[in-house]
């Protein structure tokens, strides 16, 4: 009778397997520690930004009608420090905004959408903003820093402030964390400075459906 040994060799085929087998659990092991995952396509809200996951949770049923697009977070971020500069010239960040509720808009003259979208943005400012939410419409018109505010005059755009960042340097810091892909991009924040929800494209933000939208993450808000 034959009897196999206990130290036949592992094929070469099945070490390689096993070897790399070992390498992705290993990549995987280590991604978790750097970025906190637990486990494949689960993301995990910053822990300053649980309060706006709770929040975006409650907008998520009411993100329909003018405002089906907006796609609401799943795992908040604080969003980067974004610089601009407003009417007088003055270095502005979001963080002059902490404590309210914004709605950040990012527009140019040329484009189409975002022009069309700008007196339903001014009449959402002129019926919800208050010391608790404000819309904030950034310009990052590159050439002529005139011409944007030659325009809102013309238009009779007059209860949106004007912030404006000639470098477009803003739209660059949101499409780098995956937060703007074109024009106009609007982000609901809350007061901490996190996501609520994202918009890529225009919508009707004089729209009941967007007022109801923007009413809820003010009052989810100022429940915490």
């Amino acid at each position: 009778m034959t009897v196999q040994s206990n130290n036949t060799p592992i094929p070469q085929k099945r070490r390689y397997r096993t070897l790399a087998l070992a390498t992705v659990a290993g990549l995987v092991a280590g991604l978790a520690g750097v970025y906190g995952i637990v486990g494949f396509g689960r993301n995990v809200a910053a822990p300053e930004c649980r309060g706006a996951q709770k929040t975006a949770e409650r907008l998520a049923p009411l993100a329909h009608g003018e405002v089906a697009a907006v796609v609401t977070a799943a795992a908040p971020q604080r969003l980067p420090v974004l610089a601009f500069h407003d009417s007088t010239g003055a270095q502005k960040t979001l963080a002059a905004w902490q404590g309210r509720t914004v709605l950040l808009n990012l527009w140019a003259t040329w484009c189409v959408p975002c022009r069309k979208e700008m007196p339903a943005l001014d009449a959402l400012q002129a019926r919800l903003g208050s010391p608790d939410f404000q819309v904030i419409a950034i310009n990052i018109d590159t050439r002529d820093p005139d011409k944007p505010k030659a325009w809102l005059k013309d238009i009779g755009i007059n209860r949106l402030g004007y912030y404006a960042d000639p470098s477009a340097k803003v739209f660059q810091e949101l499409k780098s964390v995956g937060k703007a892909v074109g024009m106009p991009t609007t982000i609901l924040v809350d007061p901490a400075g996190c996501e609520i929800a994202t918009l890529a494209g225009p919508a009707e933000w004089a729209s009941e459906d967007a007022v109801k939208l923007v009413q809820a993450a003010i009052s989810g808000n100022q429940a915490r």
